[in-house]
């Protein structure tokens, strides 16, 4: 095997230099991830194992959640991220239970049930959730989050209002206000990154708050599965190009879907409106009654990834036509109250696009 000699003026030396600094890197990385893996094994061998210690280690976590006056957990200085796989088994989590009376679980039932992140949990994980959750009161001023902290909780607004605001360039930059029924902290949990905004109560409120762990276990599954199979989707839809990632992973968490088959009715003319609709799969026409004495006419085609239905949602008004399924339909949709809250800074651009509609519905 051949080798180099040490031999500076031919610029080897450097090679040699270059090629042990590779090899250190390579020996520490594997000592630290041999490390790391030993730690797991321990961990889990702990778990498994589990003695009288168990009451000495919840008095500690209940001496580190500390709970300020404004009944706002205190975060830990720091969050270390979570090693997901063998080693982080869906078996080994015990969720909590905190007391509350019925009404408080029933109240947050409620709340959970107009979250559509919960959506796609069973009556069982539902279930386990809602044991979770704590109720806070905070006072007018209290700030929830901050904009760059580590997140440890989700939380769902019951009473009261928020404002969420965003630094940028050095200037605080109103965001939105989060009103009953809305939840906020998500991210930092989904992406295990640092909080995106700050959120500061405007009034005194009421907060159901879920924590990290419950919330890893039992929500953040079924919400990357949803989110992950629309949000490239919606990045396609022309309108909503308009909007930053976050409020399209917003509307993400808020759609429903539903399929149709060939000539089913998805909206019929004259019909109340109650839904916006975007077209993810298939094809679909909309027909219109233009002359009483004939039968209704095709006026639009619709494909994969146009939408419909808000003409009725923005002017209160009746269906002004009809959208028939031409082909297997699947349908993401809205409901009036989504529609307003997260495509609200849409309105005016999608009132200007009611020109492709205005020589049928005027």
């Amino acid at each position: 095997m051949s080798t180099l000699s040490w031999n500076p003026s031919n610029g080897q030396c450097g090679i040699l230099f270059s090629i042990k600094f590779q090899v250190d890197r390579c020996i520490n990385w594997m000592n630290q991830f041999g490390l790391l893996i030993e730690q797991q094994l321990h961990q889990v061998k702990t778990d498994s194992n589990v003695t009288s210690s168990e009451t000495d280690e919840e008095d500690t976590d209940e001496e580190e959640n500390i709970i300020n006056p404004h009944g706002i957990r205190m975060d830990r200085s720091s969050v270390s991220a979570e090693v997901y796989g063998i080693y982080n088994k869906k078996a080994n989590f015990k969720p909590k239970i905190v007391a509350k009376s019925p009404q408080q679980i029933q109240k947050i039932k409620d709340r959970l049930l107009q979250q559509f992140m919960f959506a796609s949990l069973d009556e069982h994980e539902l279930r386990i959730v809602i044991n979770a959750m704590e109720v806070i009161q905070v006072a007018k001023g209290t700030q929830i989050i901050k904009q760059g902290d580590d997140g440890d909780n989700l939380y769902v607004v019951d009473q009261g209002q928020l404002d969420c605001s965003k630094l940028k360039n050095g200037i605080q930059q109103f965001l939105k206000t989060y009103q009953p029924g809305e939840s906020f902290g998500e991210l930092a949990l989904l992406y295990n990154a640092p909080r995106a905004a700050t959120i500061i109560a405007n009034v005194d409120c009421v907060l159901f708050q879920l924590d990290r762990l419950t919330f890893n276990h039992i929500v953040k599954d079924a919400a990357f599965q949803k989110r992950g199979r629309y949000e490239e989707f919606l990045a396609r839809v022309d309108i909503l190009q308009e909007l930053d990632p976050y409020s399209r992973l917003q509307i993400a968490d808020a759609l429903r879907s539903k399929s149709y088959h060939p000539g089913d009715y998805i909206v019929k003319e004259g019909d109340e409106g109650s839904c916006f609709y975007l077209l993810e799969q298939g094809e679909a026409i909309a027909t219109k009654i233009l002359n009483q004495s004939q039968p209704p006419q095709v006026v639009y085609q619709y494909k994969a990834g146009d939408y419909f239905g808000e003409i009725a949602l923005l002017r209160n008004s009746p269906r002004a036509a009809s959208v028939i399924a031409q082909s297997a339909v699947t349908v993401v949709y809205l409901n009036r109250n989504s529609f307003k809250r997260l495509l609200g800074p849409l309105e005016n651009i999608l009132t200007k696009n009611f020109k492709k509609y205005e020589k049928y519905i005027s």
